[in-house]
This record gives structure tokens, sequence and C-alpha cells, in this order.
């Protein structure tokens, strides 16, 4: 894994982690679906990781993916934590070990249920780092 997209994996765990809100809701922040996981959680997907670098300095721009997959009847809960999420995300401090947030954008968010399962929804996220 690259070293931008670990170091900002790692914080985007901390502060849904710490987040009052989701610390209390969510049962677990996992790198991927888990097998036989109890609802509500978060999988983190594999980021689209691409070269943001200067004249001077290494960069990268990252897309995180975050899905909060739900079983509730409605969607209500899973709009509510989707929110949270977006909240915690666009807290994760600027400084990150060997990278440095450059901007941290909101790009989209999504909600998807197919009939026979959980609800899934994605908040997704442009982040762009600088080597430091």
């Amino acid at each position: 894994m690259n070293s931008a997209m670990h170091a900002l994996q790692a914080a985007a765990v901390s502060a849904l982690a710490a987040h009052p809100v989701l610390a209390d809701a969510l049962t677990g922040i996992y790198d991927g679906p888990p097998p036989r996981a109890i609802f509500p959680y978060v999988a983190i997907n594999d980021g689209i990781v691409s070269d943001w670098s200067t004249k001077t300095g290494v960069g990268r721009e990252i897309r995180m993916a975050l899905t909060v997959w739900d079983d509730g009847e409605s969607a209500t809960r899973l709009s509510n934590l989707m929110s949270h999420i977006e909240d915690a995300v666009l807290a994760i401090p600027r400084d990150l070990p060997d990278w440095r947030i450059a901007s941290l954008v909101f790009v989209r968010s999504m909600v998807v249920r197919d009939p026979a399962g959980p609800w899934a929804g994605l908040v997704e996220h442009r982040v762009r780092l600088l080597a430091i």
C-alpha cells in the first residue's frame, strides 16, 4: 500500500473511532467487508491514488471511499451515520506521518440497497497530500 494511503486510512480510522456519535453507534471499522460483522459498521474501500506532485515535491491525490453498512428497515439511521462520517473525515488533522493534507473535499455520497440485503451508504472524499 502507498504510504500516503496508509497514513490517510490510519487517520480516518482514528477520526471515526474518536467521533462521539460514531464511537457509540458503529460496531466496527474495517478494511473491507468483514465476514459475520454486526450492523452498522464502516468498511474503508481501497482508494484510487494518483500523482499530485509538484516541481519540488511528491504529492498524491486519493479518492477515499467509506461505506456504511446497515440493516435497518429504512435508510434513516444510515443517512444520519453518513452525515457524521462526513464530519469526522473533514476533522482529520492536516499533519499526518510523512504527509501534509493540502486539501480535503467532500465529493459525493450515495445510498443503495439490494432488496434481499442491507443498506450501503458510500461517502467519498478527495484528499490531496504533499510529502514532508
